[in-house]
């Protein structure tokens, strides 16, 4: 098993929803709603303060509080107090809300391709930077204000990891491991289901 699919502490109570069981549904349960996720892709890109996360989203004040409020419950974001008196708080991504990075950007590419004619934002690669060096606990995404000058932009392409090939859709199948489901829906109990 990948460190990808190795199981992690679940940050998210597990929820039954209708429908074919998957996890899609239940990631998108959780982060699936417009405001949810601009409001990780801004923590990610360093804006940690409601003021600057509700500016930079557009949302309305009132929804983006309840979206951050779901995403903390759901242990995609923790808040950290940064002011006593009065009492202050910057949002700030967990493990769980950090591995969300490979969405954010497969939705900058799709957008760039797709809807936008220009590429507002662009995620570049810095090649040499350590991985394995702390990351500044004020960060949840990229940590440099400045890129290096062998940084470029990003061209990733999604690897696997068993076998070290790049991934297409043609090479894809779907292993449907649900109890009582096949790749068309539900399937209809027969007597050797008893």
């Amino acid at each position: 098993m990948s460190a990808a699919q190795e199981p992690h502490a679940r940050t998210a109570p597990t929820v039954t929803l209708p429908g074919r069981p998957c996890s899609a549904a239940a990631a998108l349960h959780v982060v699936g709603e417009k405001w949810a996720l601009l409001a990780v892709r801004e923590i990610f890109f360093g804006n940690h303060r409601f003021e600057a996360i509700a500016r930079n989203t557009g949302a309305p004040r009132d929804r983006l509080a309840v979206r951050l409020r779901s995403l903390e419950q759901a242990g995609v974001v923790e808040r950290r107090p940064y002011n006593e008196r009065p009492p202050r708080y910057e949002y700030h991504l967990t493990d769980s809300g950090r591995d969300l990075a490979p969405v954010i950007r497969a939705l900058l590419d799709w957008g760039d391709r797709w809807v936008r004619e220009d590429r507002p934002v662009v995620m570049l690669h810095e090649p040499g930077a350590d991985a394995d060096s702390p990351v500044d606990s004020r960060a949840d995404g990229p940590v440099h204000a400045q890129p290096s000058a062998h940084a470029h932009d990003l061209d990733a392409a999604w690897i696997c990891r068993t076998c070290g090939e790049e991934v297409v859709m043609n090479t894809l199948t779907v292993d449907v491991r649900a109890p009582g489901w096949d790749r068309s829906g539900p399937r209809a109990s027969s007597p050797s289901d008893s």
